[in-house]
């Protein structure tokens, strides 16, 4: 049974206010709360460590599968292992995340570790949230692994978003490309206090005319720290582009650390950084429409961050 609690981190991290239609699975506190499959999606619990599998038809179309984690139980470390199997010419939506609240002194922790595996002309697209609460004093961490791997001109676009209530994270996020694949990221992250976060890419460009976008726009407040470690491997006739973008407010620290390796004489890599504060004239100009100085910066990292 899901409480009061459970419900609200549900609709923080995947917009749920009642169970989905269609295939989901959903995890509370470490163990199954709710499972639905479909003729086309499978889910099944693996048995020789924590997690599922979940096996897509080919040709599957316009069907969604929703597994979100949500942990509401102090001093909970929690890890789980999924395995996505993507058939050939699928195009379809996986929505995941994890909220966390955390009322006591104990620490809670979810280590998520995705693997998928995307058929020949497979298309997906990937949503990821990650969210804590609560007036505890232990700290909430979420380190989520997501594996890629691309198969002849399939196509994924991964969209993760943390911008509350997350004291350490480190994403990591890897994979390889086939011949004519696509892989686009967009990444949205919001730290504040103390919190400390560490985005780590890292993409095997193998295949030619395949290519690799990742977009990050980060907001570091307080005395947080952030990190973005970016690596393109371009072993191919192929394209790869990172960009991150990151506002600094307060005593707040960002560290980009672009790293682009061609292998290959027609591969062509790209990297763009930009890290700084809010510019003075944009907060005037808000201040003028009758904002406070709060408020205009409020709205400026809200349309930064859509």
């Amino acid at each position: 049974m899901i409480d009061a609690i459970e419900k609200n981190l549900l609709k923080e991290v995947a917009e749920l206010d009642s169970l989905p239609v269609g295939a989901y699975n959903i995890r509370a506190n470490g163990q199954l709360a709710g499972r639905s499959t479909t003729a086309n999606i499978d889910i099944v619990t693996k048995t020789d460590k924590p997690g599922i599998d979940i096996f897509i038809k080919p040709g599957t179309k316009n069907e969604s599968v929703h597994i979100p984690v949500i942990i509401s139980q102090t001093g909970l470390k929690d890890l789980v292992y999924n395995d996505f199997h993507i058939g050939d010419d699928a195009d379809v939506t996986i929505i995941a995340g994890c909220g966390i609240h955390n009322c006591g002194n104990g620490d809670d922790q979810h280590d998520g570790i995705h693997t998928f595996y995307l058929g020949k002309n497979a298309k997906l697209r990937y949503v990821e949230k990650h969210y804590g609460e609560g007036e505890g004093r232990g700290k909430r961490v979420m380190n989520p692994t997501t594996i890629v791997h691309l198969g002849e001109g399939a196509q994924m676009e991964m969209e993760t978003t943390q911008i509350s209530g997350i004291d350490d994270t480190l994403r990591k996020t890897s994979g390889d490309l086939a011949a004519g694949a696509s892989l686009v990221i967009k990444e949205k992250i919001m730290t504040t206090g103390d919190q400390h976060a560490v985005t780590d890419f890292d993409v095997d460009l193998n295949g030619d005319g395949c290519s690799a976008n990742v977009v990050s726009r980060s907001v570091a407040k307080d005395n947080s720290k952030q990190e973005f470690i970016s690596r393109i491997n371009g072993n191919s006739a192929c394209a790869g582009h990172t960009e991150c973008d990151a506002i600094i407010m307060d005593h707040g620290c960002v560290l980009a650390s672009p790293q682009l390796t061609a292998n290959n004489v027609d591969a062509s890599l790209i990297h763009e950084a930009a890290i700084g504060k809010i510019a003075g004239e944009q907060l005037i100009k808000l201040m003028t429409l009758g904002l406070t100085e709060k408020e205009a910066e409020d709205q400026i990292v809200n349309g930064f961050l859509k």
